[in-house]
């Protein structure tokens, strides 16, 4: 009899470990499922954090595209009444290369200079910068070539003549220049 009864003890001690393994795992799994209130807080600030950095970065480009606008849209209109005076500029131009070497009165060619300076000095206010000079190298891209000419005296591809001078604001070309280009 002794023997039966050392059997059903392990049999006991079996059943025993085996309910308790389940309890074990259950309260891991309940542990991972169920964080404290503190990881809870942690995840939820970490989640604010981001959320305000991506909410920071938003604006931040924002500001940078609308400051990027509003400096184009003052060149464009800037250059809009800028190539309503460029016609002013030419006359000008023209006018004072038909007093040189011709005799007028000096109050018609001192008033033509000054007036020719203050129009030099509004466009330098507005940022405006002509361009194009004899001897300039060609660039298709800032110059209009209406003709072409053979001249030993300029290298390949060089304005030799300039009906017309160009216009910009920064990169940004108000009228191009109308050029001859000699040896191209």
């Amino acid at each position: 009899m002794k023997k039966e009864k050392k059997k059903p003890e392990v049999e006991e001690t079996e059943k025993v470990t085996e309910e308790e393994k389940p309890a074990e795992e259950t309260t891991e799994k309940e542990e991972k499922k169920d964080p404290t209130a503190e990881e809870k807080l942690q995840e939820e600030l970490k989640a604010e954090k981001e959320k305000y950095v991506r909410l920071y970065a938003e604006y931040d480009n924002y500001r940078k595209r609308t400051s990027a606008e509003k400096l184009q849209i003052y060149d464009d209109a800037t250059a809009k009444a800028v190539k309503e005076l460029l016609p002013l500029a030419d006359s000008m131009t023209q006018a004072l290369a038909q007093f040189d070497g011709k005799e007028v009165p000096e109050e018609f060619s001192k008033g033509i200079e000054m007036i020719a300076a203050q129009l030099k000095t509004c466009f330098e206010k507005l940022k405006v910068e002509p361009f194009c000079e004899v001897g300039d190298p060609f660039d298709p891209e800032l110059h209009n070539a209406v003709s072409m000419v053979e001249d030993e005296a300029l290298g390949e591809n060089t304005i030799s003549a300039v009906y017309q001078k160009g216009y910009k604001i920064g990169d940004k070309i108000i009228r191009h220049a109308m050029v001859v280009v000699a040896n191209a």
